[in-house]
């Protein structure tokens, strides 16, 4: 196991980072010339990708065993995909 003292940057610290990331890839492309079904898909998926991130660190999911986890996992899955498919059929 690694020595926390030893650690340059908390693991929270790291996944809120990777958020922080992912909110400016999703401003970014808001900028781009992308079709607008192409683009909504995208930040569909990082919102999905960043909303996993937060249950599994920030409402602490990765420790929990039984069904939470996965429960979750598909939860959002289905989410995205509902959205997204509606978004695509109704543009």
């Amino acid at each position: 196991m690694t020595n926390p003292a030893l650690r340059i940057i908390r693991p929270c610290t790291a996944v809120w980072l990777v958020l922080m990331v992912l909110t400016l890839v999703t401003y970014a492309l808001g900028g781009t010339e992308l079709d607008g079904k192409v683009l909504a898909l995208l930040v569909l998926g990082i919102a999905v990708v960043k909303a996993q991130l937060v249950a599994d660190h920030f409402m602490g999911l990765r420790r929990v065993g039984g069904f939470w986890r996965p429960l979750i996992t598909v939860y959002l899955l289905i989410l995205g995909l509902g959205i997204g498919l509606a978004f695509w059929l109704g543009a």
